[in-house]
């Protein structure tokens, strides 16, 4: 069997599990990766061929951009100190926890230290997908997601530094201090360079397609740039993607926005489900071929290492729960989130592709052509690391969530309709209030719109009003579904017979799309 036959496993994978995950309640990347696991069995199934060090550049840039598509940049100012505490400071203490502890049981601080880098991190994508599919609170969900965002940078920063300290044998104070600065200032910078340059870009072009080509370059390109630089990756992309979304909407014109957003959809859909099942047949793979599966020693260590990631994380969401608590009764706040949303966000925190890929992209040799010390042991303990954690965190976060009462009770849809139908208001009184065109062509425009806010009424007071009915919601959606799809097959017939240009059918299509995807919400 060739790469591209394994290619297609994982991607039947990707497409069968999907919906197997949702109907069951598992998280879409733990049971991907547990078909991975299973697929590197099969005797006839390949081991991957993709270079270790290709990992991190190929995905995490995409998935970064891609998350922070769903991301409000006012939703993280909000939640600014639990989530730098938590990507910054609990990663921190985290890596040196796991130094601590691996130093104890016999490895050297620089390699101690360089298995903290690989293993403090939780993976970004598993922690989205897990906010997004088990019904969160918003306020969870942005916390998750954005410690995601961020704590790669942290811990890359760390697992760079203590790479470069055992392969050169020590670094100093001095070099560590302008290492971190030029990692963490230097891919701000980037980012936001990158960002300010995109939007120009943006700004000039007006064909959807090339809209949508740029942002899809962006991530890659200042990923490499920065890397290339010795400045954080990850902090580049990010930075470069809030300011694209922060400031860029009026540079691009609605096809671009349409078009980008469904790109960078299944972008964010296809990489990670494919990340994760491939990530279980990495593992399979390591495990096969590493002599120190049965040695008691590394076992000890791997098992020490899982108990002090769960231990410490743990502590850290208690203990800063309890701190909040005082704080808000001093001042009189809101009450903030109690021990059983803290039992939850340090249960949410599981290892994937970045533990991965750092682990397997660790030096052979260092300087003078010696070894690389206890690599295959780091290797080992960071991939029981992301089994035990991926796995088994994964499939009892769900039964946790719902034990606790923590699942979100929120009707994102009824947001969705009241604001478009503010949007609307808004818009009719932009109308109305333009005397400077001519008078027919007011009262088209206003004619539109009044029409719409009637739909927008009628909507909300058919689903949303006191006498709300689940069966009249569904046989409204049923009825404009029934009317799209007549629309459909009406563009499709004129397109048959030759009635209509094959660009003008497109045109309409589209047009008749969008108002479908407006209806399904």
């Amino acid at each position: 069997m060739d790469s591209l036959a394994v290619f297609g496993l994982l991607l039947l994978g990707v497409v069968v599990l999907t919906p197997v995950a949702d109907r069951i309640g598992v998280p879409q990347p733990v049971l991907l990766t547990i078909y991975g696991l299973a697929l590197g069995v099969v005797p006839f199934v390949p081991a991957p061929d993709l270079p270790p060090e290709l990992i991190l550049p190929i995905v995490l840039p995409p998935l970064l951009f891609a998350t922070t598509q769903a991301t409000s940049l006012r939703e993280l100012r909000s939640a600014a100190r639990p989530i730098l505490g938590l990507a910054v400071g609990l990663t921190l203490v985290t890596a040196a926890a796991v130094a601590v502890v691996g130093h104890a049981l016999g490895l050297p601080w620089a390699v101690a230290i360089v298995l903290g880098g690989i293993v403090a991190p939780p993976d970004p994508v598993a922690a989205s997908a897990v906010a997004s599919r088990l019904k969160l609170p918003p306020r969870l969900v942005t916390i998750l997601e954005g410690e995601g965002l961020f704590n790669d940078a942290t811990a890359l920063v760390v697992y760079q530094l203590a790479v470069t300290a055992v392969v050169a044998g020590g670094v100093t104070v001095t070099q560590v201090g302008v290492g971190f600065l030029v990692a963490v200032l230097g891919g701000a910078a980037l980012g936001l360079a990158a960002g300010w340059l995109a939007r120009k870009a943006l700004g000039l072009l007006r064909d959807a397609a090339t809209e949508t080509t740029v942002t899809l370059a962006v991530p890659f390109g200042v990923y490499l740039l920065a890397e290339e630089i010795g400045a954080s990756g990850v902090l580049a992309v990010l930075f470069a993607a809030l300011y694209l979304r922060t400031v860029a909407t009026s540079e691009v014109t609605s096809a671009g926005w349409l078009l980008g957003r469904s790109v960078w959809q299944y972008v964010e859909f296809a990489v990670s489900g494919l990340l994760f099942a491939f990530l279980g047949l990495e593992l399979t793979t390591v495990f096969g071929t590493t002599s120190l599966l049965g040695d008691s020693q590394t076992l000890l260590v791997g098992g020490a290492v899982i108990a002090v990631l769960v231990v410490v994380r743990a502590a850290a969401m208690f203990t800063a729960s309890g701190l909040a608590g005082r704080r808000a009764r001093r001042t009189g706040a809101a009450t903030p989130s109690g021990w059983w949303e803290s039992a939850v966000v340090s249960w949410a925190g599981m290892r994937g592709v970045v533990t991965v890929a750092t682990a397997l992209a660790l030096p052979v040799t260092v300087e003078g052509g010696g070894p690389f010390p206890a690599r295959e042991e780091v290797v080992l303990v960071a991939l029981m690391v992301v089994v035990v954690t991926l796995v088994l965190q994964g499939l009892t976060l769900a039964p946790l969530i719902r034990r606790l009462g923590v699942a979100s009770d929120a009707d994102v849809q009824a947001d969705v309709r009241r604001l478009q139908r503010r949007i609307t208001e808004v818009a009719l009184e932009q109308v109305r209030a333009a005397d400077d065109v001519p008078a027919e062509v007011r009262a088209a425009v206003l004619q539109q719109y009044e029409g719409r806010l009637g739909y927008r009424r009628s909507l909300e007071g058919l689903i949303d009003g006191e006498t709300r009915d689940e069966r009249i919601g569904e046989a409204l959606r049923e009825l404009l579904g029934r009317a799209s799809e007549a629309e459909r097959e009406a563009v499709l017939e004129a397109r048959r017979r030759g009635e209509v240009s094959p660009a003008a059918a497109d045109d309409v299509l589209f047009d008749v799309e969008a108002r479908a995807l407006r209806y399904e919400s």
